[in-house]
């Protein structure tokens, strides 16, 4: 497959960013945290009726205990949320320092732990992936035998699309799918007099990132006034085109690792659409 030799090599990524820049984002991030309080229990009566029927419920009542006053253990605030980030504890210190909530680690610190790491790590990776690097990793490729063994294991589910023509792809019968929008894009790419060639990425087709590995949707050979090579990401946000603030954060910062990957790659157009007709837009 002409595509499959285009995007078959591996890579490995690298980044660079401004350590001052990470503690002014990520302190007003910890800084806009909502309100930290104080741990609670809830607890509701109910009042059982047993007779020879059965036994019947009804609700009595609930009440709050709220544990404001109470002392907490302090952990130790720098080492967990470095156990989390791998950032220096002076970084993080400094964050703390900055963001001006540090004494509501009194008033619940597993709730204070947990929020201000997110916050942290949300600002870090947006550092991070804004100044990420791809580079090609020499003879390292992915295999292509691997499409054989993923082409006996099928499984049907209600967005499995059901091939008329398989000339145009890798697949026989059945292209394994997980959406609806998946499965109306295999449909128009099989009867697009454009596209020559397209199959779904399979799920070892894994782009290295610091949130976790991408696995991109389609390749694909389109064919107008000159062949080009694509990698589709499709997603639908409920807009003509696709709205990208519209996906999670983990979606949109995958996204950006996917068009630096590619961007590598320099006979590869990435896109992110919701439809065959937005590929050459």
């Amino acid at each position: 497959m002409e595509i499959w030799e285009r995007i078959k090599t591996k890579t490995s990524y690298r980044v660079n960013y401004d350590t001052q820049e990470l503690i002014t984002l990520a302190a007003k991030a910890v800084k806009d945290l909502p309100e930290i309080k104080a741990p609670s229990i809830r607890s509701t009566k109910i009042g059982i009726t047993m007779t020879d029927e059965g036994v019947d419920t009804m609700y009595v009542g609930e009440k709050v205990e709220s544990y404001g006053g109470y002392s907490w253990k302090i952990p130790d605030v720098l080492g967990y949320i470095q156990s989390k980030t791998e950032l220096t504890r002076s970084t993080l210190l400094e964050i703390l320092e900055k963001s001006g909530r540090m004494s509501d680690i009194l008033i619940n610190p597993q709730l204070f732990l947990d929020l201000a790491t997110q916050a942290i790590q949300r600002s870090l990776y947006d550092l991070m992936i804004d100044g990420i690097k791809y580079q090609k990793i020499g003879d390292a490729e992915y295999e292509m035998k691997l499409f054989e063994a993923q082409e006996l294991e099928v499984y049907l589910n209600d967005f499995t699309f059901k091939l008329s023509d398989p000339s145009k792809t890798i697949y026989e019968e059945f292209i394994p799918l997980d959406s609806g929008v998946e499965s109306r894009f295999a449909k128009d790419c099989e009867s697009s007099e454009q596209v020559k060639f397209y199959f779904k990425l399979p799920n070892w087709f894994k782009i290295p990132t610091p949130i976790g590995n991408y696995n991109p949707d389609w390749a694909l050979v389109f064919e107008g006034d000159a062949k080009i090579y694509f990698v589709a990401e499709t997603k639908d946000t409920g807009t003509p085109t696709v709205d990208l603030s519209k996906l999670s954060k983990d979606e949109q910062l995958k996204i950006k690792c996917g068009k630096a990957h590619f961007g590598e790659f320099k006979e590869i157009a990435y896109k992110v659409v919701s439809k065959i007709g937005q590929i050459i837009e």
